[in-house]
């Protein structure tokens, strides 16, 4: 039995409309109640925009990616936009090539993502 931990949960802040979801460390199967309570949130506060920040996240599975589409389909189908900031070099490169980037704009960190600047 595998007990919940501190980096299991994603806290959501608001801004502006935008709900800023702060990814946990750690991205794959264990963050799936983690990231849908956070989605689940940003809902229910009807933030317009879901901010993934990726700053603090230092691993990623494909059942994370997984996680992170299924959140995107969400979105789409709830008229919200999800974009995403904070993510390492090696991130972006697997987000284009999995061609999520072309379904959220991604910035280079949370100010930027708040400012609007690519």
């Amino acid at each position: 039995m595998k007990a919940t931990t501190p980096e299991t949960t994603a806290p959501v802040r608001y801004h502006d409309g935008t709900a800023i979801v702060d990814l946990p460390p750690q991205i794959d199967s264990t963050a799936e109640h983690a990231l849908n309570g956070a989605y689940a949130a940003a809902v229910d506060h009807d933030a317009k925009t879901v901010l993934l920040n990726f700053a603090g996240v230092d691993f990623l599975s494909s059942t994370g990616i997984a996680l992170i589409v299924g959140i995107l389909a969400r979105a789409r189908r709830d008229g919200r936009k999800i974009s995403a900031a904070g993510l390492s070099d090696h991130y972006k490169e697997i987000f284009e090539i999995t061609r999520l980037a072309d379904f959220m704009t991604i910035y280079a960190d949370e100010k930027a993502a708040l400012g609007g600047a690519k």
